[in-house]
């Protein structure tokens, strides 16, 4: 594959839809694009606004919450994984709202209480909390619904 048929290319892919850089690097190398190539491609993806790291975060981490119903861990290690600074990942996720993450944490503990077996609400609590805690979830979260999903179930 030429320069400009790879630069065509990923200009295409990125129209469609958000990219971070390092999935364009990553491509440009399985496509054995050279490096000085690749660096002229980047800029030019760059330069012309198809590649935007900081806008690629957000809409990343607002389909993972909304969609997936991911927790800020998951999320943080998702973007950490696609090669995301925390300089540019941390202020996204900062921006959003605990009630935001409550509203996906409340349907899954309350879903997931009726079908752990446990000797007792000790035991029922902490399989909550890692239940939770692998979807991505902060403790001080988990804690807030299991404590709302006892009192639920105390009336």
């Amino acid at each position: 594959m030429t320069e400009q048929q790879a630069q065509l290319r990923l200009a295409s892919l990125c129209a469609k839809g958000e990219h971070c850089t390092q999935e364009m690097l990553e491509k440009l190398r399985k496509w054995e694009i050279e490096e000085d190539a690749q660096a002229r491609i980047m800029a030019y993806l760059t330069e012309h606004h198809f590649i935007d790291d900081s806008r690629f975060c957000e809409a990343f981490v607002k389909d993972k919450i909304q969609y997936n119903g991911w927790g800020r861990r998951k999320v943080e290690q998702a973007l950490y994984m696609k090669g995301i600074s925390h300089s540019v990942s941390d202020p996204i996720l900062d921006e959003i709202p605990d009630e935001m993450y409550l509203e996906k944490l409340r349907p899954l503990i309350k879903h997931k209480w009726p079908t752990i077996k446990a000797r007792n609400e000790y035991e029922r609590s902490m399989k909550l909390i890692k239940f939770a805690m692998g979807r991505g979830f902060d403790v001080r979260l988990i804690r807030q619904c299991i404590d709302d999903a006892d009192e639920l179930l105390d009336d």
